[in-house]
């Protein structure tokens, strides 16, 4: 078994373990004892035949990890046999920073279990995985987990069995207390160094390093306002930040600039460690960009950080907007070394409508746009995750009125904040 594992097990019975199901996470623990508990929901709608396992990813450095994370669900995917269900699983000690390890929960209804455990056999003699297995008592109210280890080229499952029983909600998402440099960039250096760390196993990643500007240029301050104008697609971003351009004669830049273009795909397949890193690098050359312009002219920003650490934010935490991090959080600070623009605008629409206006584009929709319309919860927590981002904080208009409407509302706020 992996070191890393076994450093886990004299904490393991007091763990908290995640499953996702339909966006929302669901909880359970481990006893030695059954004390009467009911059986955890995640475990009543198995069939009777079904077996369950979970599989959490606990070796390597947080690069190697997060790649391997995201290459293991391809794996399993490709190889489980039919009639296997698989969703995210987290496993974590409450309220503890930097205990949180990720992986996935198994559902196997196949005919046969045999197929699914060679295959798990075989990730744990080979990977940092840790399995375990689920076991139904005789009259469907108990189920036990129990460790599987491997020693002498031979996986078995471990002598301790555990009663697993309902947990609930800990005082604070788990993921809360990882997303500052993981999941959100702080500062240029943070998210500098998962790039470059990356350059032996993704070759793209030195590329985009040789773009990136120094220190200084990202905060350094121009002459003239920077507007930025935020908000979800199809709430009339685009239209509005091309009016304000022509009738203010100002500078228009968007983000992530173009320049990282050619190798958005590349790192959209990235697990989010790199992802966001790739993206909050971005960031930072926009910010050269806007200082070089604002030094001539008003500059305009089609999205900046407040859309970075948003979809972050509510992508790292599940289930209700309730599960974000309080307002007021440093979640939320805006990074000290990143220049901060002189107003910051938000564009909300009534979710129907802006269905409305996605479908009469015809136009394809990233990953994280398909999710917003699947995902009534996710829509609300990166709308919420907008309006809590502070230095500065975002002033909503509602996208609602006409394009002439919208850019009077618009060009009044700005007269009033930055005198234009």
């Amino acid at each position: 078994m992996a070191r890393r594992a076994m450093s886990l097990l004299p904490q393991w019975s007091s763990r908290i373990f995640s499953v996702e199901l339909d966006g929302a996470p669901l909880y359970f623990s481990i006893q030695e004892q059954h004390r009467g508990e009911e059986v955890p929901r995640v475990f009543r709608e198995v069939r009777s035949h079904g077996r369950c396992y979970s599989l959490l990813v606990c070796g390597g450095d947080r690069i190697r990890r997060a790649k391997f994370y995201g290459e293991l669900k391809d794996k399993l995917l490709r190889d489980l046999p039919p009639g296997c269900d698989l969703s995210p699983m987290s496993s974590f000690l409450p309220n503890v920073k930097d205990s949180l390890i990720k992986g996935y929960f198994l559902k196997d209804n196949s005919k046969s279990s045999v197929p699914s455990e060679r295959l798990l056999r075989d990730l744990i003699q080979h990977d940092p995985v840790l399995v375990c297995s689920y076991l139904r008592g005789k009259d469907d109210q108990l189920w036990t987990q129990r460790l599987w280890s491997h020693a002498d080229s031979q996986t078995v499952e471990t002598s301790e069995e555990y009663y697993v029983v309902p947990s609930e909600a800990p005082q604070y998402h788990p993921s809360t207390l990882n997303i500052m440099n993981s999941d959100v960039f702080y500062s240029f250096d943070e998210a500098f160094d998962v790039l470059k760390k990356c350059g032996d196993i993704i070759p793209e990643a030195t590329s985009v390093l040789e773009l990136l500007p120094g220190r200084a240029e990202a905060r350094s301050k121009p002459d003239f306002p920077v507007i930025v104008i935020e908000g979800l697609d199809a709430t009339g971003k685009t239209t509005l930040t091309e009016s304000l351009k022509d009738t203010l004669g100002a500078a228009l830049l968007r983000s992530p600039p173009q320049c990282l273009s050619p190798w958005r795909a590349c790192f959209d397949q990235e697990p989010p460690l790199i992802r966001r890193a790739f993206y909050a690098l971005g960031n930072y050359i926009t910010a050269e960009q806007i200082g070089q312009e604002g030094m001539k002219t008003p500059v305009i920003v089609d999205r900046f950080w407040h859309s970075t650490a948003a979809y972050a934010i509510a992508t790292a935490v599940s289930g209700p907007v309730c599960n974000l991090p309080a307002e007021g959080s440093e979640v939320y600070r805006w990074p000290t070394d990143l220049l901060q623009p002189s107003l910051v605008v938000l564009l909300t629409l009534d979710p129907e409508e802006r269905k409305r206006r996605l479908r009469d584009r015809g136009q394809g929709k990233t990953e994280e746009e398909q999710k917003l319309d699947h995902n009534h919860l996710f829509r609300l927590r990166v709308e919420e995750a907008y309006r809590r981002i502070i230095g500065p904080a975002c002033v909503t208009v509602d996208a609602g009125p006409s394009a002439d409407q919208v850019l009077q509302q618009v060009r009044l706020l700005i007269r009033g904040k930055c005198h234009l």
